[in-house]
């Protein structure tokens, strides 16, 4: 063949490669050239409620079901230690003596039960009686529309199968087709890891089951049955065939079509959970007629009318933000390929683009239940016994997952967090009494559950005070509130919901606050999320008192109360004793290393390393530290980041890039957001040279490791934060752009004030910018060295050449 043409066809792909015309990779498609093995490389669908986990194997598919309420336990006993509290003034004398290891010993002596469990609903089979080699295989899950999709050609004929899962119609479509006259053949099977029957009646395969009461005691055991009646939550689902051609029949309990084209499955499921204040064995929802009548009405509808409105629905949410990075020259590949080519240090701008969209397309899919927010993996549990019981871990890991919520404009996916916030203030009320001895506002601890479980964990006393001893995560959760107003200006909201949870957290820790020597307001005992100090008489503990972490969340809780009273005009005598308070905390205290202190004392860390940077709470996601207001502690942030090394778990280092985004160090940001992105072979796969750590499995979740769905959530949330952060007055655009995102375009990115940007830049110089106003009012615009003030009426759209 002529070399010149060789040549010039060459240069002709790179020509359309680079400018992205044919061949650059989807910033929406994850695609594969083989079905998943693992869990970690198969592909999920979710509608906030129902969880469906595809492996899109041709011989045989395997889609594990969850349901977000399906978990084990029944309403909890927030008068499990009633007595608890009586040991406060034994541990506050301890730690007065200087006598730690005494103070950590009596320090179990308030802890209670551990959380319940996730569950996982069961296991969906469908079995081709073809068993053959399957060629030109391909499975994706397109996050534009939220689809899933398989196709591959078998003794030659093409099937094909498309999945999703519908919200508006709470069921799962499966639509299977043959391009040859009947040649579908296949058996359709249910089972679960829970006690369940299985049956099929009318041509209607149904499971019928219940979850565990008990909680997983040591993370180690799996849960034990009790054969008590009318205990733990029940879980049906029920499973129909529509078809166009062929015979439906069935076996035992087995489902069978025979001989068809085309064939459309319907999968429903329901449970009987009723809210986290009811029993859910005598006064559960009747999740049999739940789950028979959302089957009998989608059975009604074509594929095509399900499909449409499961589109609409999701797109409304989904269609909201767009991002571009600029030209790309990555090649087309599968995604478990891009992933390695990407961790070798190649770029592709769409990875990284379909990163943060994959994120957004997470949060939609796993929270959209009130009082249920997305757990430790989401709603995508395969496990009896799922790591850290799957469930709501408040010391950053809830937390994490709905940060990008508000400023990537998922606001109504912050709701059932929002939700769960107010059932913890209600079980909080009794735990603050009488574990801590409080008796004004509400109180939660580092563990929770669909129960909203708030006391301090770790099996009566059996457990580290480094982690079960933790009563600050309301102060943490209750920022989430003033979130959500300040992004959304809901005044509504904030009045007959919102603020009265804010001021309960708040008056928790004004009764929780005591004074040290110095007459400063610090909390005893004290602990520093699962880190440990190390004492100058060697010994290693985690109680303590003035904890920098617990001083920082408390000191954000009390400004954002403060502002809500102000807001809504109310409460100035409350309000003034917020501020006087405030004025009498334990200030920060920079140590020998040039680092901020963890610690009331200069002391050394157990592991300097350590995962959690719960002391930087007020750089990130509080704001009481910026490099403009408070310089001096913001570089002591920056010297802790350092120190502590770019070398973690997903979610801390989703975390960290968050807080080198809000130290205006893009490059930093960029660097440890590229390590998140890192490829990470599957768990139960075996290797020669197995690719380890923190990082991002071949289906982009997040690998803690094991799977946290949270690591998603605060990487694409960075992403946000490089590009805008805001504040009740101003709007900073391009705050942390690295210097590989020279060029680019984002819409649709929210900023506090109830404002929505829309802006592109070249060269890393802003261009245009266009603002709009969801409800009215003023904000300043930075840039640079460059500010403009802004003043706009409700749905008022300003554009600036900038």
């Amino acid at each position: 063949m002529n070399s010149n043409f060789i040549k010039n066809t060459f240069l002709v792909f790179v020509f359309f490669s680079f400018y992205g015309k044919t061949v650059a990779q989807s910033n929406h498609v994850l695609w594969y050239n083989q079905p998943a093995e693992y869990f970690e490389e198969s592909l999920v669908l979710g509608n906030g409620k129902m969880g469906a986990t595809v492996f899109g194997g041709a011989n045989s598919d395997k889609i594990y079901l969850n349901d977000a309420t399906l978990w084990s336990g029944e309403p909890v006993n927030a008068k499990m230690n009633p007595e608890a509290y009586k040991n406060i003034p034994a541990i506050r004398e301890a730690l007065k003596n200087e006598n730690y290891k005494l103070a950590d010993e009596l320090n179990k002596k308030i802890e209670g039960k551990n959380s319940e469990s996730f569950a996982p609903l069961g296991t969906l089979e469908i079995n081709n009686s073809e068993k053959g080699k399957a060629i030109n295989y391909h499975r994706e899950l397109d996050i534009s529309n939220a689809i899933s999709k398989v196709s591959y050609e078998m003794a030659g004929i093409k099937y094909t199968r498309e999945y999703f899962v519908s919200a508006p119609d709470q069921i799962m479509v499966i639509k299977l087709t043959s391009d040859h006259k009947g040649a579908l053949n296949f058996d359709i099977n249910l089972k679960s890891l829970l006690k369940s029957n299985v049956e099929v009646r009318s041509n209607i395969l149904g499971m019928t089951g219940f979850a565990p009461i008990h909680e997983n005691a040591g993370y180690a055991v799996l849960p034990k049955y009790l054969d008590i009646k009318e205990r733990g939550t029940r879980f049906t689902t029920l499973v129909q065939i529509k078809k166009t051609d062929g015979k439906i029949t069935s076996f035992g309990q087995t489902l069978s079509l025979k001989d068809a084209t085309e064939a459309i499955i319907y999968v429903s499921v329901a449970t009987s959970f009723n809210g986290f204040d009811k029993n859910p064995a005598t006064e559960g929802l009747d999740d049999l007629a739940i789950a028979l009548q959302n089957l009998n009405k989608s059975f009604a509808k074509s594929f095509d009318q399900l499909k449409e409105s499961h589109i609409t629905d999701y797109q409304k949410f989904y269609n909201r933000v767009t991002l571009d990075l600029g030209k790309t020259s990555a090649p087309d590949l599968p995604t478990n390929e891009r992933l390695l080519r990407y961790a070798d240090g190649k770029e592709d701008k769409n990875l990284e683009i379909l990163y943060f969209n994959f994120g957004r397309y997470l949060l939609i899919s796993s929270s959209r239940t009130m009082g249920v927010p997305a757990n430790l993996q989401g709603i995508w549990n395969p496990h009896l016994n799922p790591p850290w019981s799957s469930n709501y871990t408040m010391n950053i890991n809830l937390e994490e997952n709905y940060w990008l919520a508000e400023n990537t404009n998922l606001s109504e996916m912050h709701l059932p967090l929002l939700s769960f916030i107010k059932n913890l203030s209600v079980t909080g009320k009794v735990t603050a009494k009488t574990f801590y001895g409080v008796n004004e506002g509400w109180a939660s601890a580092h563990n929770s559950d669909i129960w909203a479980m708030t006391n301090p964990v770790g099996q009566f006393g059996k457990e580290d005070p480094s982690w079960a001893c933790w009563p600050l995560s309301g102060a943490w959760l209750s920022t989430h509130i003033w979130e959500h107003y300040v992004f959304t200006q809901d005044k509504n909201y904030l009045k007959s919901e919102g603020y009265p949870i804010m001021k309960g957290a708040s008056q928790f820790f004004l009764g929780w606050m005591i004074t040290d020597k110095n007459g400063n307001l610090i909390t005893s005992p004290s602990t520093s999320p699962e880190n440990k100090y190390i004492a100058p008489d060697g010994f290693i503990g985690a109680t303590m008192y003035g904890g920098t972490a617990d001083l920082a969340m408390i000191r954000e809780c009390f400004e954002k109360t403060i502002k809500a009273s102000e807001v809504l005009n109310i409460d100035g005598d409350f309000r003034g004793k917020l501020q006087a308070a405030l004025s009498k905390f334990h200030p920060y205290q920079i140590g020998k290393k040039g680092n901020l202190q963890e610690w009331y004392f200069d002391w050394n860390d157990e592991e300097p390393q350590h995962r959690h940077q719960s002391h930087l709470f007020g750089l990130f996601p509080g704001d009481h530290i910026t490099p403009l207001k408070t310089p001096d502690l913001a570089e002591a942030a920056k010297k802790t980041l350092e120190i502590k090394g770019d070398e973690t778990t997903g979610w801390s280092k989703g975390w960290r890039i968050n807080l080198w985004a809000r130290l205006w160090d893009g490059n930093r940001a960029y660097k440890m957001f590229r390590e998140l992105l890192r490829y990470v072979d599957p768990d139960g796969k075996k290797t020669e040279k197995p690719r380890r750590g923190g990082g991002t499995y071949p289906n982009l979740f997040d690998a803690h490791p094991p799977f946290q769905i949270d690591g998603n959530f605060g990487g694409a949330a960075a992403v946000a934060e490089m590009l805008v952060q805001s504040d009740e007055n101003e709007i900073r655009l391009l705050p942390a752009l690295p210097d590989a995102w020279e060029t680019g375009s984002v819409k649709g990115i929210c900023a506090r004030g109830g404002f929505e940007i829309e802006m592109n830049w070249e060269n890393k110089i802003l261009k245009k910018v266009s603002v709009s106003s969801k409800t009215g009012g003023k904000t300043t615009l930075i840039n640079g060295d460059k500010k403009q003030d802004i003043t706009l009426k409700k749905g008022e759209k300003l554009e600036i050449n900038w």
